[in-house]
């Protein structure tokens, strides 16, 4: 279908006043820049029952933490959410918006760690951190009020990809995930697909912003080919936490997204794969100004509800 109408705007928006891309900025003007444009259009933040800003021990050192409490019941099902940003921009207020709404929405205890972002901290910074903070969570369950038996991972884009190699880590080597959420992850360097190719345009996250984002994250190139960096190359995906997974039809990493789901389906994984269309990536956060985020909030938290539920 055509671009969305509210999209489509933006877009427009951004060609009208001649907005540098995040590629072509210093990476001090691409971090301010990107949580810019998520607060304007993440909306009003919604009030939660508890907020509360801590620490955790990360693989280097001590890393902030956030913890979004929807009630005072206890034990809740968990959700650790890792913010996107291409490994290099963003950080747990560029998740705020979101993580309250699924705190909300799907009653249960969202978890928000920080992590080391490259270029100053390459791979696997990043997903040594990830790991440390689902780690620290099920140690720590009773003091936090988790159900450590209810604990879901989850990521839009960067922090999607590392909830994918989270829970390729968490099968092999503990916690034990009851289920993943991906929303639009990168799952494999340098992807041969069709939706990368075709998205070139300047004024929307394009192929260029892809490639930024990879020269970041990798220390060479040779490491492109790691599981850990590309999910999508891993030799057995069987026996993974059910997964949600999202995607939006104009965006480059639509394919990889769609395919990591489909091979985890072949791997007899449940999976429930959704495709957002008119939409582009970087829409999850747009609360504010779309409707189908609203929707695909909603959707990703009664997926929680659901497969965290004491039933299930």
């Amino acid at each position: 279908m055509p671009l969305d109408p509210q999209v489509a705007a933006m877009r427009a928006e951004r060609m009208a006043r001649g907005v540098t891309p995040l590629y072509e900025m210093t990476l001090a003007q691409a971090r301010a820049a990107d949580l810019a444009d998520i607060r304007a259009a993440g909306g009003a933040a919604e009030p939660v029952f508890e907020v509360t800003d801590g620490t955790f021990p990360g693989r280097k050192g001590v890393l902030p933490v956030r913890v979004y409490r929807p009630s005072a019941d206890r034990p809740l099902a968990t959700l650790v959410y890792f913010f996107g940003g291409g490994w290099t921009l963003g950080g747990i207020d560029t998740s705020d918006g979101v993580c309250r709404a699924l705190a909300n929405a799907a009653g249960c205890l969202v978890v928000t760690p920080g992590y080391r972002l490259a270029p100053e901290h390459p791979f696997p910074a990043a997903v040594d951190d990830c790991l440390a903070a689902v780690t620290w969570v099920a140690r720590n369950a009773e003091v936090l009020g988790a159900d450590p038996a209810r604990i879901a991972v989850g990521g839009d884009s960067a922090g999607g990809n590392l909830a994918a190699v989270v829970a390729l880590q968490a099968r092999d080597h503990g916690p034990r995930l009851a289920a993943q959420m991906l929303v639009y992850p990168n799952t494999c360097y340098r992807a041969d697909t069709d939706s990368l190719r075709d998205n070139d345009d300047r004024w929307m996250f394009n192929r260029h912003s892809v490639d930024w984002y990879w020269r970041n994250y990798l220390p060479d190139p040779d490491a492109g080919r790691d599981p850990m960096v590309s999910p999508l190359l891993a030799p057995d995906l069987s026996g993974l936490a059910p997964a949600l997974v999202i995607t939006a039809e104009y965006d480059p990493l639509r394919d990889e997204g769609e395919r990591y789901a489909e091979r985890m389906l072949a791997a007899g994984v449940p999976v429930e794969l959704t495709r957002y269309d008119g939409m582009a990536h970087g829409f999850f956060t747009m609360s504010g100004v779309l409707p189908d985020a609203r929707r695909a909030v909603a959707q990703a938290a009664e997926y929680l509800r659901k497969t965290l539920s004491d039933d299930a």
